[in-house]
């Protein structure tokens, strides 16, 4: 991290801040505050809207536990963020992806479809490389990508690689 983080707990000046403080912690328990947490909280209104979007993400949308844990994983990969990876890889397995299959998720650049991974998975892999690694989608992959997932999962999806 560049900047430090901030102290735990964090100071507050009102009880709006102390509020956001306590919903982050509520989202984290029965864990302390995270890292990334201490380092959003130099700014509250931001540490507030990240735990707004990061609950939905996690906790509230229709994604099957593999599809999210996998795109979360592949951003992980292209961007080399392997703390997030060591997070993110083992909630991937818990969710039925196979140690097999996140090897090929790890790797710097994506082949064919290899067995282990589902049409659906593939998809969501291809989409997110494109979506980290391009910002642009080609239409090919999101054609492949509107053929497996309706448009609320196509939003989440979407969401989730943000």
């Amino acid at each position: 991290m560049r900047i430090p983080y901030v102290k735990d707990p964090p100071p507050t000046s009102t009880p709006e801040d102390a509020a956001i403080v306590e919903a982050i912690r509520a989202r984290r328990a029965p864990r302390p505050l995270q890292s990334l947490d201490l380092a959003l909280l130099h700014s509250l209104p931001i540490a507030s809207g990240w735990n707004s979007l990061l609950g939905a993400v996690r906790t509230r949308t229709s994604l099957g536990d593999d599809i999210r844990e996998l795109a979360i994983s592949r951003v992980a990969v292209c961007n080399r963020a392997w703390y997030e990876w060591a997070h993110h890889a083992p909630l991937a397995v818990k969710g039925g992806v196979s140690e097999a299959a996140l090897e090929v998720v790890k790797q710097d650049q994506l082949g064919s479809r290899p067995a282990e991974l589902s049409e659906k998975q593939w998809a969501v892999l291809l989409y997110t490389d494109e979506m980290t690694r391009n910002v642009q989608v080609t239409d090919e992959t999101f054609d492949v990508l509107k053929s497996l997932f309706n448009d609320q999962e196509i939003v989440e999806i979407t969401a989730t690689v943000q």
